[in-house]
């Protein structure tokens, strides 16, 4: 284990934090969409596209800095990450039409999927594998309080400063962000265990991976959870707000029950793993999230707000027993590669993500029934893949792998 500056405690806070880039930059500004649409002079559906570019900016990110990490080292690439985040969310803060916004958000995701993405593989790097699986819950934890406390800080930011303070609280953040990583993250990936390959060869990684069927069956099943889950992000403020008419600081503080049912997720994850094994768990969480989007089709025809609230609970909830089981168990497959297959399932998740997302926008239709579709295809979608990946997992992916592969 490399000597940390932060100690244990302080490592996990600040990967939780990184991991939280994703969730905390979309979150935060989700409460200004229509004030958004209405600054810009541009349509719901076009600003809802700033949401899906981002999903794919950051896919892209990911796939780009896991097999270079895999090969240089962790700490400067997620230092280059965090510095373009923090230009392009200045960008954003001082857009002047929808187009130029959606631009500045690509790039702010670039940035981002950096930290997201290489702080999952630090912990691989650390911790032995089942530990490693515990601390990525813990991680998780950490990452949780962003949806919790991102909507609320939005929707306050937004009543006193308008939508482009809310871009001026992400560039505080990620200003924090790059100071904290520069002073106290060290290097976790010495020389000798970094691989010898060329870069092409080092990306020829995700072949290796994508052609596993136990592998892509891990990364469907996070995927598609998550996938499910930006679909409620993106058509949320539309429903809540826009369709059932409550204020910005209501929908704020659903969208922070769901934060709370993650976070409880993760922590049982933390404390069952060692005793009930991260497939076991996952499984638990696939039918569990596809039983709640069954339902969620019927209750939002039959206008039951109360009865959607807690069938959209349950759906997003899960993603905690997802995450950090699947992309544990993944990761233990292919320790050589660690990055690369964190940044595979990142992308898988933010990938599927920006498919649900654009379908959601797509098929725009006045209602919340697009959201209700889509957040069952994706759930089904996340179930299969957990199907494949019982059903056609070789040794390799064990769930209860004891020491370091």
């Amino acid at each position: 284990m490399p000597s940390l500056r932060l100690g244990e405690g302080g490592l996990l806070l600040l990967l939780g934090t990184l991991v939280a880039f994703g969730p905390l930059s979309i979150d935060l500004y989700l409460p200004a969409l229509p004030a958004i649409a209405r600054g810009l002079a541009a349509s719901a559906e076009t600003v809802q596209l700033s949401v899906t570019v981002f999903l794919a900016g950051f896919s892209a990110g990911m796939l780009f800095y896991g097999p270079i990490s895999d090969r240089f080292g962790r700490r400067r690439i997620v230092l280059s990450g965090i510095a373009l985040f923090v230009l392009a969310t200045l960008a954003c803060a001082f857009a002047n039409s929808a187009t130029s916004l959606i631009a500045a958000r690509f790039l702010q995701a670039l940035g981002g999927g950096a930290a997201s993405v290489l702080a999952r593989a630090v912990a691989r790097d650390v911790y032995p594998p089942v530990e490693a699986l515990r601390k990525l819950s813990q991680m998780a934890m950490v990452t949780a309080i962003a949806p919790l406390l991102a909507p609320v800080i939005g929707s306050g930011v937004l009543l006193f400063g308008g939508w482009r303070a809310t871009f001026g609280v992400l560039l505080a953040w990620g200003a924090i962000c790059l100071v904290a990583t520069w002073t106290c993250l060290p290097e976790t990936l010495p020389p000798e265990r970094r691989g010898t390959l060329k870069i092409g060869q080092a990306f020829a990684a995700y072949g290796q991976i994508l052609t596993n069927p136990g592998a892509l069956g891990l990364i469907l099943a996070g995927g598609g959870s998550f996938a499910a889950m930006f679909a409620y992000i993106t058509a949320g403020p539309f429903y809540f707000i826009e369709l059932n008419r409550l204020k910005p600081y209501q929908y704020s503080l659903i969208f922070a029950l769901n934060a709370i049912g993650i976070f409880c997720a993760n922590y049982a994850n933390s404390r069952w793993v060692r005793t009930q094994g991260a497939r076991r768990l996952a499984g638990a969480g696939c039918a569990l999230g596809l039983l709640a989007a069954l339902c969620l089709p019927f209750l939002v025809a039959q206008h039951n707000l109360a009865a959607v609230i807690g069938a959209l609970f349950f759906v997003v909830s899960v993603t905690g027993l997802l995450g950090a089981n699947c992309v544990g168990l993944l990761m233990h497959g292919f320790p050589r590669n660690a990055g690369a297959a964190a940044a595979l399932f990142g992308t898988g998740q933010f990938g599927l993500g920006m498919l649900a997302s654009w379908a959601v926008s797509h098929t725009h239709d006045g209602t919340g029934m697009p959201m209700a579709w889509v957040m069952l295809g994706a759930s089904a979608t996340a179930a299969l893949g957990f199907t494949l990946h019982c059903m056609l997992a070789d040794q390799r992916f064990a769930p209860h792998p004891e020491t370091r592969a």
